[in-house]
C-alpha cells in the first residue's frame, strides 16, 4: 500500500471521492487543498472507451490551451541551415542536425518538446528508442514535424501541449498551474475536455469518455461530471 502524506490525507477529507463535480466545483476544491511549498502542476486524466491495440483508435495530437501552461517550455529543433537560425530566434533552446542528434544519443534530454523538419526524419529515426518512451519523438500528428519551425516553436513555447493515449486507453495532460486564477483554470479545462470529446475516433464504439479526473501534483484526483 502506498504511504500517503498528511497533506494528501487532509485533502481527501475535503471532498467526496465517489461524487462527480462540475469543473467549477472541482477547481474550487483543488484550490482549497492544503498548500505545497511549490507551484503545483494541474493535470486532467481521461479514461477513454477506445481499443488501445487498434492504431485507428489511438489519440495523439497537440492543443493550444487558451491560458497557456504557466511556464515556458524548453524546445529543440532538428533542422539545418537558415531554418535552424530561425528556430533559435523564435526561442528554441537548441537547433541543429548531426551535433544535436549525437547530443541526444549521448543522453541529453533537458527539453520538453522536440520539433523536426520533414527532411530530418530519416536521420532522427534512430532516436525513437530514447525519445519515444518519453513522448518526445517528433510526429506529424502532434504538429512537431513541420517546415514552419518558427511558428511551431512559438506555439509550444506559449503553451501548446502534446498528448497521446497510452496502452490502457488513458490520456493525461497538463492544463495549468495551481497559481492560475480559478477562471483561467476553468477555461483551460473546458477547452481541453471539449477538444478530447471532439476527437472521438470514428471506429470507437460505446461510451467514449468514461471518466475524467482533475488533480494537482501532490493531490488526490477529483472526478468530473462528464
Amino acid at each position: 500500500m502506498v504511504a500517503r502524506s498528511k497533506r494528501y490525507i487532509e485533502s481527501k477529507k475535503r471532498f467526496d471521492g465517489n461524487k462527480e463535480y462540475s469543473i467549477k466545483e472541482a477547481v474550487d476544491i483543488l484550490k482549497g487543498f492544503p498548500p505545497a511549498k511549490f507551484d503545483q502542476s494541474v493535470e486532467l486524466s481521461f479514461k477513454l472507451g477506445i481499443d488501445p491495440k487498434r492504431s485507428d483508435q489511438m489519440l495523439r495530437d497537440a492543443f493550444s490551451l487558451p491560458k497557456g501552461v504557466g511556464k515556458s517550455r524548453r524546445v529543440v529543433v532538428f533542422t539545418t541551415g537558415e531554418r535552424a537560425e530561425k528556430a533559435l530566434k523564435a526561442g528554441a533552446e537548441e537547433a541543429g542536425s548531426d551535433e544535436l542528434i549525437k547530443k541526444v544519443e549521448g543522453g541529453w534530454m533537458d527539453f520538453d518538446v522536440a520539433i523536426a523538419t520533414p527532411d530530418m526524419m530519416r536521420q532522427i529515426g534512430k532516436l525513437g528508442r530514447v525519445l519515444g518512451p518519453q513522448g518526445k519523438m517528433p510526429s506529424p500528428k502532434s504538429g512537431t514535424v513541420t517546415e514552419d519551425v518558427e511558428k511551431a516553436v512559438g506555439e509550444f513555447k506559449a503553451g501548446k501541449i502534446e498528448y497521446r493515449s497510452d496502452a490502457g486507453g488513458n490520456v493525461h495532460a497538463l492544463v495549468g498551474r495551481l497559481s492560475f486564477s480559478a477562471e483561467d483554470l476553468q477555461e483551460n479545462i473546458h477547452a481541453f475536455v471539449s477538444h478530447i470529446v471532439a476527437s472521438r475516433p470514428p471506429s470507437a464504439k460505446g461510451t467514449f469518455v468514461e471518466k475524467i479526473c482533475l488533480s494537482a501534483t501532490m493531490s488526490p484526483g477529483i472526478k468530473l461530471t462528464i
